[in-house]
């Protein structure tokens, strides 16, 4: 009895190591810490999709859960006051220095957008609310991180209408002198998704005719730029990586347009260009864009084309995607040159190395002022994991780096 006690232990324990166990990168730090944590992710992951199959909710329903395991309820502290609010309407915590500044006293700000895909996360998370305590307390700054409306319920364009509702709001003359920003030293900053939304932002605010105020800086933490390749190198290269595998990322850009089961299988197969984003294929040309050693042998092959019939009507995902308020890496150098400074992190081991470090290229061409920092040991969501049990030094370090250039460059 006792041999087959220890016989079942031992197969338990084999088949969890199996299912624990990824193959993961010896330049990644801390790689057994990132293989129980992608173990939490791809639980979860198989579980909703379990649960979609038998009709009881939705993929990214269950996903949820990440987001309802981190949340904080923000409060103040004796450095930081919290507040918060509804800027035009839309949800936003606002993080400021406890200690009011004298009236000739201006600060600095930051916008922050979450990334989650457009479907998860939230401004109420732990991680992002030390990202901006951090901010306030390193930089005096205030800080507005934005609590947009996600897919599956809300698709594009509502995602980015409320960051630019928010950004809108808080950039009139009247809302700067009420915290006490300097209208000359404003960024937006965003991660994954909310990095998306940032370079989004940053580009519609600069065409916008009324706009008075200008951003100083724009701050992309591996952003995904562009929907129309799905297939890059470091898609490809990534496909199975932690905690952003291919599938999943897939899964987000189709959330973020539509809940046709149709268009996320076409995008799975890189088949999803009609002729209405054929055009814009050129802007996304990897072979033209991405340094050689980023493409890892591959050699660039346009994605297929495949007709509509009848033609894509205007909300469509197939003309959805191809806006450069959803891929702002799809824009002629002249919507890129009177752009803000930049900061751009991308990650080796990300499915979004690629769109960071093309968009970062294209800036550079344009002639804005780019600082780009690539972490080869770096992975998707790095800057997150600063909160135990998934604490893991690359993202303290990468939070330093961050906090020390906004410090020099606003």
């Amino acid at each position: 009895m006792r041999l087959k006690g220890l016989f079942f232990i031992f197969i338990w324990g084999a088949l969890s190591a199996y299912y624990i166990y990824t193959p993961v990168p010896e330049d990644i730090e801390e790689r057994w810490k990132l293989m129980f944590t992608d173990c939490f992710f791809r639980s979860l992951s198989h579980l909703a999709d379990l649960s979609e199959l038998l009709g009881l909710r939705d993929y990214m329903g269950v996903m949820m859960f990440i987001t309802f395991a981190e949340a904080v309820v923000p409060r103040s502290d004796e450095q930081v006051r919290v507040t918060e609010e509804h800027f035009d309407g839309v949800e936003v915590v606002v993080y400021q220095p406890a200690q009011q500044g004298g009236a000739a006293e201006l600060r600095r700000a930051v916008v922050y957008i979450h990334g989650g895909g457009w479907c998860l996360g939230s401004s109420r998370m732990s991680p992002y609310d030390l990202l901006a305590r951090q901010m306030v307390t390193e930089l005096s700054a205030v800080v507005v991180s934005v609590e947009y409306r996600l897919a599956p319920a809300h698709h594009f364009p509502v995602q980015f209408e409320d960051v630019y509702h928010v950004v809108k709001h808080f950039l009139q003359a009247e809302v700067l002198a009420q915290y006490q920003v300097d209208p000359g030293r404003i960024a937006v900053s965003g991660d994954s998704a909310g990095g998306n939304l940032a370079a989004a932002v940053a580009q519609q605010l600069q065409q916008d005719p009324e706009q008075q105020v200008d951003l100083k800086a724009q701050v992309l933490l591996y952003p995904a730029v562009q929907a129309l390749d799905l297939n890059t190198p470091s898609y490809r290269q990534n496909q199975h990586m932690p905690i952003l595998p291919r599938t999943l990322m897939v899964r987000f850009w189709s959330e973020y347009f539509t809940s046709d089961k149709s268009f996320f299988h076409a995008m799975l197969a890189n088949e999803h260009n009609g002729p209405e984003s054929a055009s814009l294929l050129k802007f996304v040309d990897w072979g033209a864009f991405l340094p050689e050693h980023f493409r890892g042998g591959y050699n660039y092959t346009a994605p297929p084309v495949v007709p509509t019939t009848p033609p894509a009507k205007a909300d469509s995902p197939l003309r959805n995607m191809g806006d450069p308020r959803a891929s702002p890496l799809l824009v002629p150098d002249t919507a890129l040159r009177s752009l803000p400074r930049a900061y751009v992190l991308t990650c080796e081991y990300d499915v979004l190395r690629d769109d960071g470090v093309m968009y970062a290229m294209r800036l550079k061409r344009a002639g804005v002022d780019v600082t780009h920092e690539h972490y080869p040991g770096g992975f998707h969501g790095a800057l997150m994991f600063t909160t135990w049990p998934a604490d893991f030094a690359i993202a303290h370090r990468m939070t330093d780096n961050l906090l020390r250039w906004l410090k020099h460059n606003l």
